[in-house]
């Protein structure tokens, strides 16, 4: 009897394998820059591209022909906006598909002349799977003066930013400007570029799109309690404390993080509740949006 049923799970074994290998959906690395470019999830991610450019449009966050979005597409790959485009007319066959040194391998549209600055950052840091740049005024105005906005004051910003990093000035779509946020792009998520505006990554262009919102609305409310006249009142530095420790614990980079706990311990470190609530109120009052 088992040499009857050895014969027949072994076909059975088989025929599952073959059934499964045949619905496989290929990884992008493995297939052709065409076949990559319109695969589902190249399909899926421009969709997202598209919704995060007129969401980026619709508040003023670019103008003309102004900010780039793009995101990683496995590996090897990265879907991109197209040059002299508004981000509010982009559709699905406007995006390019750009292989990591910056060359069109599908599209019929040239890529942004930013790409460069999307692709230092990809190469720096591998947890970036997606960015976003664009000019809001609040945030931009904060990058004409050489000044990063300050911290300690709310507490959304803290957890989502914190310190936002300054970047030097170079001429826009140089490799001198791309350049420019490689010392900050491990610890910071946002960058101001001087006199020009800003970047973010995160791991999705929604999510990316999301940290645009969120400097430029605390750079605006900083600005408009400054016209107050009254002090600002600081986070106190234990609560500061705390919400380094929840960023920790959810993967948020931040520069001041690194004398808190030795990394053999960042697992175990305490977090508030009240902050982790507060954070599942923010991200869904996002979601909204």
């Amino acid at each position: 009897m088992e040499q009857i049923a050895n014969p027949i799970s072994e076909q059975v074994r088989e025929v599952v394998e073959a059934v499964v290998e045949a619905l496989r959906v290929p990884k992008p690395d493995e297939l052709s820059p065409s076949a990559a470019s319109s695969s589902f999830e190249a399909e899926s991610l421009r969709a997202e591209i598209i919704r995060a450019g007129r969401k980026l449009w619709e508040r003023q966050y670019v103008d003309g022909n102004g900010g780039n979005i793009s995101c990683r597409l496995g590996t090897k790959y990265v879907l991109c906006t197209p040059t002299m485009m508004s981000k509010r007319d982009l559709e699905p066959a406007d995006i390019c598909l750009s292989d990591m040194e910056g060359n069109i391998v599908a599209g019929d549209r040239l890529r942004t002349s930013e790409l460069l600055l999307h692709l230092e950052i990809y190469r720096a840091n591998p947890r970036a799977r997606a960015v976003v740049h664009c000019h809001p005024p609040y945030a931009t105005a904060f990058s004409l003066t050489g000044t990063a906005p300050p911290v300690g004051l709310i507490s959304e910003y803290e957890i989502f930013i914190g310190p936002a990093a300054l970047a030097h000035y170079e001429t826009p779509g140089t490799h001198a400007f791309a350049e420019t946020v490689l010392p900050f792009v491990r610890d910071h998520n946002t960058i101001l570029l001087a006199n020009h505006g800003v970047v973010c990554w995160s791991d999705t262009v929604t999510h990316a799109e999301w940290l645009t919102e969120i400097l430029e609305s605390y750079c605006k409310t900083y600005l408009i309690a400054k016209q107050i006249g009254k002090p600002l009142t600081h986070i106190p530095e234990e609560k500061i404390q705390e919400i380094l420790a929840l960023k920790r614990k959810l993967g948020f980079p931040d520069a001041r993080m690194e004398p808190l706990l030795p990394k053999a311990e960042a697992a175990n470190a305490p977090v508030n509740p009240e902050l982790e609530k507060l954070v599942r109120q923010v991200v869904s009052r996002l979601e909204e949006r």
